[in-house]
């Protein structure tokens, strides 16, 4: 264990063949901790509530797990396995993937000792992935004032919810909704006839929001009113995203709370404003790699903190200026709204190596195994090779796993059958490396 929490696991080469080249399996020990408003879980107790369905295996109501439990569960088998022969192996397993490449950011240099490394966390079959984007995030606090309301009224629950959420980086060009933007675009359209209490939504800087909440306030009189304009942005969401999102739902519901403050008039007007303004999405696709997103930004997260109200956003590209300038971008839009703004460090991008022995070796496998060739790719998330190639330069990466779908949301899931597939091809691969001699 290193002094942050990683760990690495070594097992000895099979008889004969302690002179291959030693190859290091790698997977991430967290997972994303969402579920459904509905649901009753503590992640910190609970365990996860498993089920197969029309073969997949999924969890009930809360994320799986399966990114990166499965590259985890793949690793300990190749552990335990008595039967495929290998060479030196390594296990590294590191801490806090999902919370900002943690444990991959505090990896000692002289940690692993193979110069070769397979990543167990792709979630796509048939796939080989040879690069990724780097990522940054830029976090938005505005200072605000309030005031009494201006007359006696109601408050409510003013909703966005059902979305599917998903990955931001993956899923970033699906056309799903963000909770949030939608939110903004009803307050924005109801104007100051409500009054904003506190406003937030989403969770997480690596998820699309699936749910955005605000309390309003308005008059008595106009009660009926507010409930005839979710109405009407319902019939408006159903005609942008009927394909994509048919569990999207506008709604508004009493909150039992007395006569209290509100945000300002201004202040009001310059959350609405920041939350419109800000991009959201693809910002461009790549030019070299059909279909790879190449510059994308998430609206991830808006909370209230007393006099405070905090949005997260993460860009992410292949590409290191084109990331400064969407950056940039958001928090100039920050800035003309007197937003505090602060950016984090991130982590950096894995260029793609096309002429990687790993590469090569494990395309040769798929091919032998499946009679047809893998397709190699890059994708618009950050993966811990981009760090770990870094602090280790020079060793030879490539990334492939089984199908998983939905993930960092509660409809994630994972093919049976992929996963068969993805154990075939392991352990075929580290058995070619075995009949290899290291120099």
């Amino acid at each position: 264990e290193d002094s942050i929490g990683n760990i690495v696991v070594r097992k000895r080469a099979t008889k004969g063949k302690e002179r291959s080249p030693s190859v290091a399996l790698q997977s991430h020990l967290d997972m994303v901790c969402e579920k459904n408003s509905d649901i009753e879980h503590d992640f910190d107790r609970d365990g996860i509530q498993i089920e197969r369905s029309n073969g997949y295996i999924r969890a009930k109501g809360t994320t799986l797990g399966s990114d990166n439990g499965i590259g985890v569960a793949a690793a300990l088998a190749v552990m335990a396995d008595k039967t495929t022969v290998h060479g030196p192996l390594e296990f590294l397993f590191t801490i806090d993937e999902e919370t900002g490449l943690t444990g991959a950011h505090g990896l000692q240099k002289d940690f692993l000792r193979s110069k070769i490394l397979l990543n167990l966390d792709s979630e796509e079959d048939g796939a080989l992935y040879v690069g990724c984007a780097g990522g940054r995030d830029t976090l938005l606090a505005l200072t605000i004032e309030r005031e009494k309301t201006p007359s006696e009224g109601v408050v409510y629950w003013l909703e966005v919810k059902g979305l599917s959420g998903g990955h931001s980086g993956i899923d970033i060009d699906s056309g799903r909704g963000n909770a949030i933007k939608l939110l903004a675009r009803i307050l924005h359209a109801i104007g100051s006839t409500t009054r904003i209490l506190s406003i937030d939504g989403g969770s997480l800087r690596n998820a699309i929001p699936r749910e955005a909440k605000a309390s309003i306030w308005v008059r008595k009189d106009d009660a009926g009113w507010l409930n005839g304009q979710v109405s009407v942005w319902n019939k408006t969401f159903l005609n942008e995203f009927a394909t994509v999102e048919p569990s999207l739902k506008a709604a508004v519901s009493p909150l039992n709370k007395a006569e209290t403050e509100v945000l300002t008039i201004n202040d009001q007007k310059r959350v609405i404003d920041l939350l419109l303004a800000l991009p959201h999405g693809v910002i461009r696709m790549s030019s070299d790699i059909p279909g790879l997103v190449e510059t994308s930004t998430n609206v991830a997260t808006v909370k209230t903190e007393g006099q405070t109200i905090r949005v997260g956003t993460s860009q992410r590209s292949s590409i290191s200026s084109a990331l400064d300038e969407i950056m940039s971008r958001v928090a100039i839009i920050g800035e003309l709204v007197n937003a505090r703004v602060e950016t984090t460090d991130g982590y950096p991008g894995w260029k793609p190596n096309m002429n990687s022995v790993a590469l090569r070796k494990t395309k040769q496998a798929y091919t032998s195994l499946f009679g047809s060739a893998p397709e190699v790719k890059a994708i618009h998330a950050g993966l811990e090779c981009g760090i770990i190639g870094e602090k280790y330069p020079g060793i030879d990466l490539v990334s492939f796993g089984p199908t998983i779908l939905g993930a960092h949301s509660p409809t994630e899931r994972v093919e049976i059958s992929t996963v068969e597939r993805f154990w075939k091809l392991l352990t075929l691969v580290l058995t070619e490396f075995a009949g290899e001699q290291e120099n």
